[in-house]
Protein backbone atom coordinates (compact mmCIF):
# COMPACT_ATOMS: atom_id res chain seq x y z
CA UNK A 1 0.00 0.00 0.00
CA UNK A 2 1.27 3.22 -1.07
CA UNK A 3 -0.49 5.80 -0.31
CA UNK A 4 -1.51 7.82 2.56
CA UNK A 5 -4.22 6.62 5.31
CA UNK A 6 -6.63 8.51 5.97
CA UNK A 7 -7.79 9.56 9.54
CA UNK A 8 -10.50 7.69 11.68
CA UNK A 9 -10.33 5.13 14.03
CA UNK A 10 -7.00 4.17 15.91
CA UNK A 11 -5.32 1.09 14.35
CA UNK A 12 -2.09 -1.00 14.84
CA UNK A 13 -1.06 -2.28 11.92
CA UNK A 14 2.63 -2.98 12.71
CA UNK A 15 2.23 -6.86 12.74
CA UNK A 16 1.26 -6.25 8.86
CA UNK A 17 3.83 -3.92 7.97
CA UNK A 18 6.33 -6.60 9.78
CA UNK A 19 5.35 -9.53 7.04
CA UNK A 20 5.34 -7.02 4.55
CA UNK A 21 1.17 -6.66 3.64
CA UNK A 22 1.39 -3.22 4.44
CA UNK A 23 4.92 -1.30 3.20
CA UNK A 24 4.65 1.98 3.69
CA UNK A 25 2.29 4.06 6.13
CA UNK A 26 1.82 8.27 6.60
CA UNK A 27 3.38 8.09 10.54
CA UNK A 28 4.50 5.41 12.65
CA UNK A 29 2.96 2.20 12.93
CA UNK A 30 1.57 3.04 16.24
CA UNK A 31 -0.62 5.62 15.33
CA UNK A 32 -1.68 4.93 11.85
CA UNK A 33 -5.13 6.05 11.34
CA UNK A 34 -7.96 4.36 8.66
CA UNK A 35 -11.31 4.41 7.55
CA UNK A 36 -11.60 1.63 5.13
CA UNK A 37 -14.21 -1.35 6.66
CA UNK A 38 -12.49 -3.93 4.60
CA UNK A 39 -9.47 -2.69 5.32
CA UNK A 40 -10.01 -2.62 9.34
CA UNK A 41 -11.65 -6.16 9.30
CA UNK A 42 -8.46 -7.82 7.41
CA UNK A 43 -5.75 -6.08 8.76
CA UNK A 44 -6.48 -3.68 11.63
CA UNK A 45 -5.72 -4.21 15.56
CA UNK A 46 -7.55 -1.59 17.53
CA UNK A 47 -6.01 -0.79 20.90
CA UNK A 48 -9.06 0.33 23.65
CA UNK A 49 -8.20 1.86 27.22
CA UNK A 50 -10.92 0.29 29.82
CA UNK A 51 -10.15 1.93 33.14
CA UNK A 52 -12.83 4.56 32.32
CA UNK A 53 -15.32 1.82 31.80
CA UNK A 54 -14.62 -0.20 34.56
CA UNK A 55 -13.40 -3.48 32.75
CA UNK A 56 -16.85 -3.87 32.02
CA UNK A 57 -17.91 -6.60 29.52
CA UNK A 58 -18.01 -10.45 29.33
CA UNK A 59 -15.43 -10.88 27.03
CA UNK A 60 -12.70 -9.30 29.22
CA UNK A 61 -14.39 -11.11 32.59
CA UNK A 62 -14.00 -14.35 30.56
CA UNK A 63 -10.52 -13.56 28.81
CA UNK A 64 -8.81 -12.83 32.37
CA UNK A 65 -10.52 -15.93 33.91
CA UNK A 66 -8.69 -18.15 31.19
CA UNK A 67 -5.42 -16.43 31.87
CA UNK A 68 -6.27 -17.12 35.19
CA UNK A 69 -6.85 -20.20 34.74
CA UNK A 70 -3.60 -21.16 33.06
CA UNK A 71 -1.12 -19.04 35.27
CA UNK A 72 -2.95 -21.46 38.15
CA UNK A 73 -2.64 -25.18 35.89
CA UNK A 74 1.29 -24.67 35.43
CA UNK A 75 2.34 -22.50 38.42
CA UNK A 76 1.28 -23.15 42.58
CA UNK A 77 -0.50 -20.94 43.66
CA UNK A 78 1.94 -18.73 45.41
CA UNK A 79 3.91 -18.46 42.45
CA UNK A 80 1.15 -16.99 40.02
CA UNK A 81 0.95 -13.49 40.06
CA UNK A 82 -1.89 -12.95 37.87
CA UNK A 83 -4.47 -10.32 38.59
CA UNK A 84 -8.24 -10.53 38.92
CA UNK A 85 -10.86 -8.05 37.57
CA UNK A 86 -10.86 -6.22 41.43
CA UNK A 87 -6.92 -5.69 41.34
CA UNK A 88 -6.81 -4.96 37.67
CA UNK A 89 -9.34 -1.67 38.43
CA UNK A 90 -6.07 -0.47 41.31
CA UNK A 91 -5.62 3.24 40.28
CA UNK A 92 -1.96 2.72 39.46
CA UNK A 93 -2.97 0.38 37.02
CA UNK A 94 -3.90 1.03 33.08
CA UNK A 95 -5.61 -1.95 31.41
CA UNK A 96 -5.94 -2.01 27.28
CA UNK A 97 -7.72 -4.77 25.05
CA UNK A 98 -7.14 -5.20 21.69
CA UNK A 99 -9.99 -5.69 19.08
CA UNK A 100 -10.53 -6.40 15.32
CA UNK A 101 -14.22 -4.67 14.96
CA UNK A 102 -16.45 -6.24 17.62
CA UNK A 103 -13.68 -9.60 18.72
CA UNK A 104 -11.58 -9.22 21.57
CA UNK A 105 -8.76 -10.59 20.27
CA UNK A 106 -6.61 -10.02 24.21
CA UNK A 107 -4.98 -7.55 26.38
CA UNK A 108 -1.91 -6.26 28.61
CA UNK A 109 -1.81 -3.77 31.63
CA UNK A 110 0.67 -1.48 32.87
CA UNK A 111 1.26 -1.04 36.75
CA UNK A 112 2.74 2.12 38.12
CA UNK A 113 5.58 1.01 40.97
CA UNK A 114 7.10 4.52 41.05
CA UNK A 115 7.35 7.62 39.23
CA UNK A 116 10.50 6.07 36.72
CA UNK A 117 9.55 2.18 36.98
CA UNK A 118 6.34 0.67 35.44
CA UNK A 119 5.36 -3.55 35.30
CA UNK A 120 3.58 -5.14 32.44
CA UNK A 121 0.73 -7.27 33.68
CA UNK A 122 -1.84 -9.64 31.94
CA UNK A 123 -0.79 -9.83 28.67
CA UNK A 124 -2.88 -12.24 27.05
CA UNK A 125 -4.09 -13.06 23.64
CA UNK A 126 -7.41 -15.22 22.83
CA UNK A 127 -6.56 -18.62 22.05
CA UNK A 128 -8.27 -18.25 18.75
CA UNK A 129 -6.04 -15.26 17.86
CA UNK A 130 -2.35 -16.73 18.25
CA UNK A 131 0.28 -16.24 16.11
CA UNK A 132 -1.03 -13.00 14.68
CA UNK A 133 0.55 -10.39 16.43
CA UNK A 134 -1.46 -9.41 19.36
CA UNK A 135 0.71 -9.80 22.02
CA UNK A 136 3.76 -7.90 19.78
CA UNK A 137 1.34 -5.32 18.94
CA UNK A 138 0.29 -5.19 22.69
CA UNK A 139 3.53 -5.11 24.16
CA UNK A 140 4.31 -2.07 21.43
CA UNK A 141 1.54 0.04 23.27
CA UNK A 142 2.47 -0.59 26.18
CA UNK A 143 6.29 0.23 25.95
CA UNK A 144 5.43 3.50 24.14
CA UNK A 145 2.95 4.38 27.38
CA UNK A 146 6.02 4.16 29.61
CA UNK A 147 8.12 6.47 27.32
CA UNK A 148 5.34 8.90 27.58
CA UNK A 149 5.32 8.69 30.93
CA UNK A 150 9.10 9.08 30.90
CA UNK A 151 10.20 6.19 32.68
CA UNK A 152 13.20 4.46 32.85
CA UNK A 153 12.78 0.83 33.20
CA UNK A 154 9.70 -1.73 32.65
CA UNK A 155 9.71 -5.10 34.10
CA UNK A 156 7.95 -8.10 34.25
CA UNK A 157 6.77 -11.37 35.63
CA UNK A 158 6.37 -14.19 33.78
CA UNK A 159 6.70 -18.12 34.76
CA UNK A 160 9.92 -20.15 34.14
CA UNK A 161 8.34 -23.27 32.80
CA UNK A 162 8.19 -24.54 29.26
CA UNK A 163 4.23 -23.54 28.93
CA UNK A 164 6.16 -19.74 29.38
CA UNK A 165 8.94 -20.46 26.70
CA UNK A 166 6.92 -18.06 24.02
CA UNK A 167 6.48 -15.24 26.37
CA UNK A 168 10.08 -15.23 27.56
CA UNK A 169 11.12 -15.45 23.80
CA UNK A 170 8.45 -12.23 22.83
CA UNK A 171 9.93 -10.29 25.83
CA UNK A 172 13.63 -10.93 24.42
CA UNK A 173 12.84 -9.94 20.80
CA UNK A 174 11.55 -6.56 22.06
CA UNK A 175 15.32 -6.15 24.17
CA UNK A 176 13.84 -7.37 28.20
CA UNK A 177 17.01 -8.95 29.85
CA UNK A 178 16.89 -11.32 33.01
CA UNK A 179 17.14 -9.30 36.01
CA UNK A 180 16.71 -10.13 39.89
CA UNK A 181 13.28 -10.04 41.46
CA UNK A 182 11.87 -6.14 41.74
CA UNK A 183 9.40 -4.85 43.74
CA UNK A 184 7.83 -7.06 46.10
CA UNK A 185 8.99 -10.67 44.34
CA UNK A 186 10.93 -13.18 45.85
CA UNK A 187 12.92 -15.36 44.13
CA UNK A 188 11.34 -18.42 43.38
CA UNK A 189 11.80 -21.44 41.05
CA UNK A 190 8.69 -21.08 39.29
CA UNK A 191 9.42 -17.04 38.33
CA UNK A 192 11.44 -15.50 36.05
CA UNK A 193 11.75 -12.18 36.13
CA UNK A 194 12.65 -9.51 33.02
CA UNK A 195 13.20 -5.65 32.63
CA UNK A 196 14.02 -3.21 29.89
CA UNK A 197 15.62 -0.25 30.27
CA UNK A 198 14.16 2.86 28.47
Amino acid sequence: MDRLLPPAINVLVAFYQERGRVRHASMPVTSVRYNNDAFQEVFCMRIREDNEDNLQGPEIADLLREHRRSAHEHSPAESAHVLNLDELRSPNITFWTVWQGPELLGCGALKELDSKHGEIKSIRTEDAHRGKGVASSMLKHIIKEAERRSYNRLSLETGSMDAFAPARALYERFGFEYREPFADYKEDPYSTFMSLIL
